[in-house]
Formats: C-alpha cells, structure tokens, sequence
C-alpha cells in the first residue's frame, strides 16, 4: 500500500502544479489581454452566460476543494482526506469538461465577440 500512496501523492502534487499554472496563464492572459465576449447568436447568450457562471463557480469551488484536500494530506489527516478528495476530483472533472465546453462556444463553434475586460465579457456591455 505505501507504493500506492507513494504514487498518488505524486500524481496529486503533479495535478494540483498543473492546475495552478494553468490557472496563472489563464489569470495572465484575462489581465494583459482580457476576455472575448461570446459571439453567437443573441438568443443563446442568456444560456451560454448561465453556463460561464456555473463554469466559474465549478472553477473557484474545486480550487478551494483542491487547497483544503492537499492540507488534509499533508496534515496527515488521512481520513478526511479521503473523504473530501472524490468530491473534489469530480469538482475538477466537471470543470474541465465545463471549461472545454466554453472554449468551444467562444472559439470554435462561434467567432469570438470583442475583447474586452473580464466583467464586460460576463455580464455582457
């Protein structure tokens, strides 16, 4: 069993560096360049900003999971640790799926509105 754990602290660790340079890049680009407002058609914009904001709410929700989970390990804190961690792993799925999700919408399926800053593009101009 100590491989086991041996293992999946690595591969956590990698995960949570992972996600935190993600999370820088993405904080980088959203400051020096700002945010695309979504470019399809005006009847799905309601439906399409409802997703960005469960999207962001996955988002901070897993980060906050992901802190406390990571400290309950290394804490030691072993039973709660395995107690939080499946939630928090299926908080950073659905956001990663949510995430590609709205990559889609604002780059593939439809051209990109304007870019503009983070609160314009959420709550629309």
């Amino acid at each position: 069993m100590i491989g086991k754990a041996a293992t999946h602290k690595k591969t956590m660790i990698a995960a949570a560096i992972s996600a935190l340079i993600f999370f820088i890049i993405y904080a980088s680009r959203t400051v020096f360049i700002g945010n695309s407002s979504f470019g399809g058609p005006e009847e799905l914009e309601i439906y399409y900003t409802l997703f960005l904001i469960f999207h962001i709410f996955l988002a901070t929700s897993g980060a906050i999971f992901g802190i406390v989970t990571l400290t309950l390990a290394f804490k030691r804190k072993i039973k709660k640790h395995r107690k939080i961690g499946p939630v928090t792993s299926i908080i950073w799925f659905f956001t990663a799926i949510t995430g590609v999700m709205v990559y889609l919408l604002l780059y593939i399926l439809y051209d990109s509105g304007e870019t503009t800053s983070m609160i314009k593009a959420i709550l629309g101009s």
